[in-house]
């Protein structure tokens, strides 16, 4: 089977930027760009009447700024937006919420999603902590690369986030809420980011479904300092697995990035399907210690360049993680401080989780 014969995208081409295509009524699908290899995010309008709900919001630049004000005085018909819907914490997704909000909106969001965007828009860092340089070092870094890391700025959330001021209405799994004439039911994922919401429209099976639901390209499912023993893989495949029964084939799914389609059910199977062979992979490679950073080859099957480099690692050290929690793999520190990883079978029982 392929993705071509079973994901559908029923509008095959995207909006031009400061332009909107009406995918259903009442719900506009609009581009915001994104200044990297993905380069764009989608967001959405719904009509309340007055004004406007919008989901997601891209980053904050200048560059998304002037687009939303182009929106906003075009598709949008000079009509105020008095809510902004967030799915998840990632700056793509809740950039401008902090903008909005002091327009005078209302911000609606899970609550690990508000806490988490809270807490990293106020941890402005010069350089890197001690903690990023061990994960970096855990890893498979090699000593040049982790030199040159230890005198740069590091990627600060507030880079690209507008200052979230306190307070926010919160949604949560099981819950609901009402939209663009519609009520959502609420139904979260997690793997991708937690608390992630999706919103499943209880009158004509439309999704809005994120980041957690994409048609093509795989969401990154990634382990980072803050915790760095997490198995966010194990949480993603748990969550695409709970969605399968809710999942029709003619749902229309309005994504966070790519296009709409329908065929969620085959989609939440292959993204399964997607994970269990890459951790095949990843199994046969480790019959041999190797480091995280020499595992890419085998996860990704393609060259991982620079721009590439930070995701790859945090998705393999995902993956490593989920073999490590399920006791499939054991790992030691090499002489330079990082972990080696091999398979359990190849070196008799496994130590316990989190132990040399």
């Amino acid at each position: 089977m392929t993705t071509a014969g079973l994901v559908r995208h029923p509008f095959p081409l995207p909006p031009e930027p400061g332009t909107a295509t009406e995918v259903a009524p009442g719900i506009l699908w609009m581009r915001l760009p994104l200044p990297m290899a993905l380069d764009h995010v989608n967001v959405y309008a719904l009509d309340d009447g007055p004004g406007w709900t919008i989901l997601d919001t891209g980053l904050d630049s200048r560059k998304s700024r002037a687009v939303w004000e182009s929106l906003l005085a075009g598709p949008l018909a000079g009509r105020p937006v008095t809510r902004v819907v967030v799915t998840h914490h990632h700056p793509d997704h809740i950039g401008l919420a902090g903008w909005f909000r002091d327009g005078g909106a209302e911000l609606v969001t899970t609550r690990t999603a508000w806490l988490l965007a809270r807490m990293l828009v106020l941890d402005v860092q010069p350089l890197p902590t001690p903690q990023q340089i061990a994960f970096w070092r855990d890893a498979g870094l090699d000593a040049a690369s982790l030199a040159a890391r230890q005198t740069e700025r590091p990627f600060n959330f507030a880079d690209c986030v507008a200052p979230l001021a306190l307070g926010f209405t919160r949604i949560a799994d099981g819950g609901q809420i009402t939209m663009g004439g519609r009520i959502w039911d609420v139904r979260c994922g997690d793997g991708h980011a937690p608390e992630h919401a999706t919103l499943w429209s209880r009158d004509d099976g439309l999704v809005l479904g994120g980041d957690q639901l994409l048609p093509g390209i795989s969401a990154n499912i990634g382990v980072y300092p803050t915790e760095p023993g997490a198995d966010p893989l194990a949480e993603w495949i748990a969550s695409c697995h709970r969605f399968l029964p809710l999942a029709q084939p003619d749902h229309l799914v309005l994504p966070g990035h790519e296009l709409p389609y329908t065929g969620l059910p085959f989609r939440l199977d292959q993204m399964i399907a997607e994970h269990e062979a890459a951790l095949d992979r990843l199994r046969a490679r480790l019959a041999t210690p190797q480091r995280a950073t020499d595992c890419f080859a085998a996860l990704f099957r393609r060259p991982i360049g620079a721009a590439e480099h930070g995701l790859a690692l945090v998705e393999t050290v995902a993956h490593l993680n989920h073999l490590l929690h399920r006791a499939e793999v054991v790992r030691t520190r090499s002489a330079d401080g990082a972990w080696l990883w091999r398979s359990a079978d190849a070196d008799g029982p496994p130590s316990p989780v989190g132990t040399a």
